[in-house]
């Protein structure tokens, strides 16, 4: 390890785990530890070689397969509420349950492969077809057993550039081969358990030890069935959930061999291979129930009920209006969703990403999601405003529309506004601006208006100020506070800061009061009238601003 890579690791605590099925790497830096500026090229190549690492107080941008990190005043962490202390507790879940899953498979391959043995050497000791075709079946299991055991260990391992879904479908694969498996035993089965009805020669011995194998089988397949279940459910796998439904299927199987034997000792011989052909019927049956399941997901079928969920939980979010399109994906135990939802275009960016994040929270409570997409589509609602329009038309050009005032003269709109546009531009510039501006509000309208626009000039100039002596700014708080007593709808005029400009001119601050009922537009226009009165009892001020309040109560 170089020096650099060591002070990167001292410094930033940087570590890798795994995340769901994704390959994450955390930085938790000690308490106080502030980390190196030449260290974070070596932290973008570690990260990922195509990502970049913009300064430490940003998101980094990633590609898909990795969660987000987060570097916070250069201290720390991510990501975020998955690395907590150092360690992150569902990592640690999802490896314990990765390897709960693995030992259940393996010990489910252990007691195939014991039972596959017993009931060869008592199907061939005693003749039974029954018993030799639950043999096949045990064998079948075995087999299916280890391809499970194989698929869970495959499927854990995290997307990477090749595979952005994960391998969770070799979990799906290994359950179509089961199938197949399931269904050719099945053939041979009823072709042997046939062939033996038409010759009826073969003679059966009904031994106890021939009954034992097969109630052993049961007690051994129901304990395995109810063991996979359990796993499957805690860890939705449908691997697992498959061998747990064959090994059910098992139990009756085998329950009806012990039937034809019975019958056998009673003297009846074609009971034994018309249990073989009830056997074969089970498992053929349970190999198209898996097979429709396993098919399903291969071919990305929504999974039943999951779409029709999450557009509940989209309808009851406020803010999002309708539901233009929604896929579900299936892989694995988990679900990648896409979504795309018309929203109301007057909202701001900040309150649609805010409606997007309610409701990926709410999906992601609800169903194992591994990863969500929502897009949005800005609409016109019925109940826009005129208003309401030409400040959504104007926010596409970049360009702040107040002061909006309508009238109407029969079908046509004759429609007013202000508009802020950069001081610094010529007017031809400017003009060019509003003009195109102009262009889209005669479309949004159909070209059934007249417009007006006043330009504004937009301002944002930095002065550097300083303060006033204390005699010369009492002096003007005095000349102030007079000039507003002519106003006797303005009450409590206070808080009066003024401050001198490099080029001696003043900037005035200052707050005043008015009664509960007077309206807006009404204080607006005393507030402008008593700006006008203090310019004029003060030529050297350049900036007055007045806040308006309620008297205090």
């Amino acid at each position: 390890m170089s020096n650099e890579d060591s002070g990167l690791r001292e410094d930033w605590g940087l570590g890798s785990g795994v995340w769901g099925r994704k390959p994450i790497f955390y930085l938790n830096p000690l308490p106080g530890v502030a980390p190196r500026a030449t260290n974070l090229p070596l932290l973008r190549s570690l990260l990922h070689p195509t990502s970049h690492l913009p300064h430490p107080t940003s998101h980094i941008p990633h590609p898909t397969s990795q969660p987000p990190l987060l570097i916070v005043e250069k201290h720390a962490i991510i990501p975020p509420l998955f690395i907590i202390d150092g360690k992150s507790r569902t990592i640690k879940k999802k490896m314990e349950a990765n390897k709960k899953k693995q030992r259940v498979a393996l010990s489910s391959v252990a007691a195939s492969v014991l039972l596959t043995l017993m009931k060869l050497v008592v199907g061939f000791m005693t003749g039974s077809i029954g018993i030799i075709s639950e043999a096949a079946h045990s064998a079948l299991d075995f087999g299916a057993a280890a391809l499970t055991y194989f698929a869970v260990k495959v499927s854990d391992k995290p997307a990477d550039r090749k595979h952005h879904y994960g391998h969770a479908k070799i979990e799906s694969v290994s359950a179509l081969i089961e199938t197949g498996l399931l269904i050719v035993t099945s053939v041979w089965i009823i072709y042997a358990a046939i062939e033996r009805l038409l010759s009826g020669s073969t003679e059966i011995e009904v031994a106890w030890y021939s009954i034992a194998i097969m109630v052993i089988s049961i007690v051994v397949d129901f304990s395995r069935a109810r063991a996979l279940k359990k796993v499957a459910k805690e860890t939705s796998s449908k691997a697992l959930e498959a061998d747990a439904l064959h090994f059910s299927s098992d139990i009756l199987s085998s329950a009806v061999v012990i039937l034809g034997l019975v019958f056998v000792s009673l003297g009846i011989q074609w009971a034994d291979a018309v249990a073989g052909i009830a056997v074969a019927f089970m498992v053929a049956w349970a190999a198209i129930r898996l097979g429709k399941t396993t098919i399903d997901i291969l071919i990305d079928a929504a999974p039943e009920g999951i779409a029709e969920r999450i557009e509940e939980m989209a309808c009851s979010v406020q803010g999002v209006v309708d539901i233009d399109k929604i896929r579900v994906k299936p892989t694995g135990p988990q679900v990648f969703v896409e979504m795309a939802i018309t929203v109301n275009r007057t909202l701001s960016v900040e309150k649609v990403q805010s409606i997007c994040a309610t409701l990926e929270n709410l999906v992601r409570d609800e169903f194992p999601v591994a990863d969500i997409t929502i897009n949005t589509k800005p609409v016109a609602l019925t109940s826009e405003t005129i208003a309401e329009r030409v400040h959504v038309v104007g926010l596409n050009h970049n360009l702040h529309a107040h002061n909006i005032s309508t009238s109407l003269d029969g079908e046509k709109k004759h429609i007013t506004f202000d508009v802020e546009v950069d001081q610094q531009l010529t007017v031809k510039k400017a003009h060019d601006i509003v003009t195109a501006l102009e262009d889209d509000l005669h479309r949004e309208f159909d070209g059934e208006i007249d417009i007006c626009i006043h330009l504004d000039p937009l301002r944002y100039e930095e002065r550097n100020t300083t303060l006033l002596p204390s005699p010369e700014e009492q002096r003007l708080q005095g000349i102030i506070t007079n000039a507003s007593k002519q106003f006797v709808e303005i009450h409590d005029v206070h808080d009066i800061r003024i401050r001198l400009t490099e080029k001696r001119k003043l900037c005035i601050t200052m707050h005043c009061s008015f009664r509960d009922e007077v309206l807006l537009e009404e204080a607006h226009s005393l507030t402008s009238r008593l700006e006008g009165a203090i310019y004029h009892a003060l030529p050297e001020a350049c900036r007055v601003i007045i806040h308006a309040e309620p008297l205090p109560a």
